[in-house]
């Protein structure tokens, strides 16, 4: 993995959707929330954003109902017919407007976006009545192919800019247990197939909200796990963590990243950065007792949000982003020792 040094210790960015029900004010707030502009999906402007609906448009076979719902018309299904990423379509409202401002703003050295995740997206298909084999090779299909088109569109629009592509698998815990619906080595393999799709020149990422596997994550081939900070009362979590501490090390030391989500919106928004910064420290801390070195932890280390915003209001997002400015500009300029 090679360093690029416009990805500044302690640089931001969003994991997620935004609230906002128009596209130019969410592009707006991209734009400023956040050190690396993250290109926002809007599910309160249209349901087609939903992570897992907008994977869907373009199969032939596969329908969307008005507010979300999927119809799966299995004998139209074509695993060799081509998959259509129509840019004209509500699902990327957020993405092409993204891409129009583009001409606004200073040229970004870093952006970052996200799309679902083939186990995901899956795991989806098979609840709704497709056949396990099928449902796992057409969710890697579909998102391989939709990412190809939407990095290249990117890499048109920003052609200097280093891209963040992170892969949103909020089932990845669930996946790696051993009643999913696929063997733990077929999730892995799917998630670095999807993975692999990723330009050489750009970054791969990796994003889950939930209590993380963390040997399981580092073995996808992921150059950033987006990751949320266990609270120190999450006994569990800190001993899942600070058991993987050597593999973390190794990441860093091969140039890996960790984006870590510092500020909790899976609850009430604190109304302070405070909490969030302690936590963040005392974890650090932890991590460097167990033999992380600090100077990498703090030069490959991102602060985000633990979770998408799309259902939480305008007022709540900028909270959310300024505490995650504090820790931004906090972990730039100190460290956390």
């Amino acid at each position: 993995m090679a360093h690029d040094d416009r990805l500044s210790p302690g640089a931001s960015f969003a994991v997620g959707s935004l609230p906002h029900r128009r596209a130019a004010d969410a592009v707006d707030f991209s734009w400023r929330a956040t050190t690396i502009p993250t290109i926002p999906s809007l599910p309160r402007r249209s349901p087609s954003e939903l992570m897992v609906a907008q994977a869907l448009i373009g199969i032939d076979g596969v329908s969307l109902g008005q507010y979300g719902g999927i119809n799966v018309d299995v004998a139209r299904l074509d695993l060799d017919g081509p998959i259509e990423t129509d840019l004209f379509h509500e699902a990327f409202g957020g993405f092409t407007t993204f891409l129009s401002s583009v001409v606004e703003h200073p040229s970004p050295s870093v952006v970052k976006w996200q799309f679902v995740g083939p186990v995901t997206l899956g795991a989806v298909l098979v609840r709704v009545g497709l056949e396990t084999g099928l449902a796992f090779q057409l969710a890697l299909k579909v998102v391989r192919s939709h990412m190809r088109v939407l990095e290249d569109m990117i890499a048109r629009a920003c052609p200097n800019a280093t891209q963040i592509i992170a892969l949103d698998e909020p089932m990845a815990h669930e996946a790696f247990s051993p009643d999913f619906a696929i063997p733990v080595d077929d999730v892995l393999d799917v998630i670095s197939g999807a993975l692999a799709v990723v330009d050489d020149d750009n970054w791969s990422g990796l994003h889950c909200c939930a209590r993380t596997d963390w040997n399981a994550l580092l073995s996808t081939g992921a150059q950033v796990l987006s990751v949320p900070v266990p609270n120190p009362s999450q006994t569990d979590e800190v001993a899942d963590l600070l058991s993987s501490a050597r593999r973390i090390s190794e990441h860093l030391v091969l140039g890996g990243r960790v984006a870590w989500g510092a500020v909790r919106t899976d609850g009430p928004i604190a109304s302070s950065p405070e909490r969030a910064w302690k936590n963040l420290r005392e974890m650090w801390g932890s991590l460097i007792d167990h033999g992380v070195d600090a100077d990498l932890l703090r030069e490959h280390s991102f602060v985000t949000p633990v979770c998408g915003l799309g259902n939480h209001s305008e007022a709540l997002a900028e909270q959310v982003f300024a505490h995650v400015e504090v820790l931004s500009t906090r972990l730039a300029e100190y460290g956390v020792q």
